[in-house]
Formats: C-alpha cells, sequence, structure tokens
C-alpha cells in the first residue's frame, strides 16, 4: 500500500512568509497553508496556494487533523499570540520538525516550550535558506 503524500504546512501572514510560499509553489513542493480568518485565506489563494486549512485558534473544538498527513511545519510570526496557538494546534498534527520564523525579538523559550523545534530570527525577507531544510 502506498504512503499518502505529505505536505508542508506554512503559515504566511508577513513578506517572509509569502515569499518561501512562492519557493515552494515555483520548486513544485506540496504544501498547504494555515489561516485563522477569511481574509486571510483569500490573500493565501491570491497568492497562489492550493491547499488552505482555515481554523478558528480560538476554539480548540475545532481543531480537528488536516485530511492528509503534515510533514514540517513553518510559522511565519506576525503576532505572538497567533503563533502560539500555531504552535499548539501543528504539534499534535505531526511528529516532525516545527520552524518559527520571526523578526521580533520574543524569547525563544515561549517557542521552544510549545513545540517548536527550530526558532529562526532573521531581518530578511529572503528565505532562499529555508529550501534546504525541506530537502529541494
Amino acid at each position: 500500500m502506498e504512503k499518502p503524500q505529505e505536505f508542508i504546512l506554512v503559515s504566511a501572514p508577513n513578506k517572509a512568509g509569502e515569499e518561501f510560499v512562492r519557493q515552494l509553489i515555483h520548486k513544485h513542493v506540496p504544501f498547504a497553508a494555515i489561516a485563522n480568518n477569511r481574509a486571510e485565506q483569500q490573500r493565501l489563494r491570491e497568492l497562489g496556494c492550493k491547499h488552505i486549512i482555515l481554523i478558528d485558534t480560538r476554539d480548540e473544538q475545532t481543531w480537528i487533523f488536516p485530511e492528509f498527513p503534515v510533514s514540517k511545519v513553518f510559522l511565519f510570526e506576525s503576532s505572538l499570540n497567533l503563533c502560539c496557538r500555531y504552535l499548539r494546534i501543528c504539534r499534535t498534527w505531526t511528529a516532525e520538525s516545527i520552524y518559527v520564523i520571526t523578526h521580533s525579538g520574543n524569547p525563544r523559550l515561549i517557542y521552544k516550550g510549545l513545540g517548536a523545534d527550530v526558532v529562526l530570527h532573521t531581518n530578511q525577507h529572503q528565505m532562499a535558506f529555508l529550501m534546504a531544510s525541506i530537502g529541494s
């Protein structure tokens, strides 16, 4: 029996996240995006995302498993609270690495305590270096 296709999961609320999504699309890497409201969902569609998980981060009853297996997760931080919620959700969806990419000085230990494997602090919008972590 063939193993189902795994998807990388991405939260892309900023320019760095958008750049990463463009690279995934360009390299034909299977991925899904996560959004917490309809406006974000529409923005991700316009960016070219074909698979989008819309989730109410405030209601744990809605945090159901996606219809596909999730491999690595890349969370681009725009808000400490939202990133923490996404971490709590995504940690239950995968045993693989979760990356938090942030421009802020929010403490690394908060993200690590919630399940992030890698916390990257960067002021760049170019995310080509992340492609190496997905094997493409």
